[in-house]
């Protein structure tokens, strides 16, 4: 071998061991997360897991946020290009995401996506999408309420009717709680007599009729009606935390909510745990059955991200069978993928039964945003026992007048 072979070897050996890695460099991905405080550690467990499955493919810097689905169309329209990456809302918020150009339309995987949550004609996929194209992922299917209880204290019979449950509370020094301040679960009531109120065409108005005095049940007849389960010594009053603190203390022993607290309710009531669709209750000396609004939870991609594909990548992990499973087992939380929500262990669950008998008294929420003040006005008056002794009837006009209303600017 000669001299100038030997160091050309040797050369060619030194940049080999230099540059074996140089083709398999890494880039650097960095991606941002609004998720609600309650989903914060589950979402961070699966963080974790997506970073290790393609820890060969890219270096991540993944930084989770919170920020509360309620509000974060809010937070998002206020500053699309400073919003997450990837975040979290409930189903309700979409059309105005969608009308602001705020979400991305989801180009990776996007078939099989929507037959994980079942079809194109499925409330999952018609909640996240538009003009037939895929915004979003469907995360949860659960957003929707119905009656926990106690049954310690109720039978089955016994939740059928809401009068029964008051009485039984009130007799045991204990409550029924509901939140009427929201107009979320208000529109139960309302629903149940026949009143409607519809987001308009426009997508910023609302067609209502919750003050009519002409249908078979009136809305004053509804007003009535809130009035006396108000008033009764069996019902309380309580926002979801002040809820939960109830049920934890032993002082509220049924309650109107949503699976998104099935385990910390399961937790407090042991084996006395149980739930059921909601009860009728008495309208104009009738029972009438109570119905209820249905939503999803729903997982969208920032239009203006610097990282679409692994922002696209990172989200279908998030929502995909395995982690839907994962959070119903943590959070009891329904899941929209067909084949998590077939499961033995899903269908087994009191709260997603109690869902799914609820499920024909329901109805996709779909109001635009001046619905929540004047409900929120209307149920608090309602909720405190109207102590001013307000005409119910102007006090319904004065709602449906601004529910009904165009948007400030």
């Amino acid at each position: 071998m000669t001299k100038r072979t030997l160091v050309f070897l040797i050369m060619v050996i030194s940049l080999t061991m230099t540059c074996g890695g140089c083709g398999k460099e890494r880039p650097q991905v960095s991606l941002s997360i609004w998720t609600s405080a309650e989903e914060h550690e589950i979402m961070k467990e699966m963080i974790e897991k997506f970073k290790e499955k393609y820890k060969q493919d890219a270096q991540f810097e993944i930084t989770i946020s919170e920020e509360d689905e309620k509000t974060c169309r809010d937070t998002v329209l206020t500053d699309p290009a400073g919003a997450a990456d990837i975040y979290t809302f409930a189903s309700d918020q979409f059309d105005d995401l969608t009308r602001a150009k705020a979400l991305l339309p989801i180009t990776d995987n996007a078939k099989q996506i929507i037959a994980d949550n079942g079809g194109a004609d499925s409330a999952a996929i018609q909640s996240s999408s538009k003009d037939g194209t895929l915004y979003a992922y469907p995360m949860v299917a659960s957003n929707g309420y119905f009656m926990y209880y106690n049954s310690a204290y109720f039978t089955e019979k016994d939740v059928a009717s809401f009068d029964t449950m008051l009485d039984i509370a009130a007799k045991n020094g204990k409550k029924v709680a509901m939140d009427y301040t929201s107009g979320w679960y208000i529109y139960s009531f309302f629903k149940g007599a026949g009143l409607d109120v519809e987001m308009n065409e426009d997508g910023v108005t609302n067609s209502c009729n919750w003050n009519d005095k002409t249908t078979t049940y009136t809305g004053t007849d509804v007003a009535e009606a809130m009035l006396s389960i108000a008033k009764h010594s069996g019902f309380i009053n309580c926002t979801d935390e002040d809820f939960l603190k109830g049920v934890n203390d032993g002082t509220i022993i049924a309650g109107i909510n949503g699976a998104w607290n099935a385990s910390a309710i399961e937790k407090a009531y042991k084996e006395n745990y149980n739930a059921a669709k909601l009860p009728t209750y008495t309208l104009a000396g009738k029972q009438v059955q109570m119905h209820s609004f249905a939503g999803y939870k729903l997982m969208g991609i920032n239009s203006a991200t610097d990282n679409p594909q692994w922002a696209m990548r990172l989200a279908s992990w998030l929502t995909n069978e395995e982690n839907q499973t994962t959070r119903f087992r943590k959070r009891g939380e329904g899941p929209s993928n067909i084949k998590a929500a077939a499961s033995k262990e899903v269908q087994a669950s009191p709260a997603i039964k109690a869902l799914g008998e609820q499920s024909a008294y329901s109805h996709l929420q779909h109001v635009a945003e001046t619905f929540w003040t004047p409900t929120f006005k209307f149920g608090t008056i309602l909720a405190g026992g109207n102590r001013d002794k307000a005409d119910l009837q102007e006090l319904l006009d004065t709602m449906t007048k601004e529910i009904t209303s165009k948007p400030k600017k």
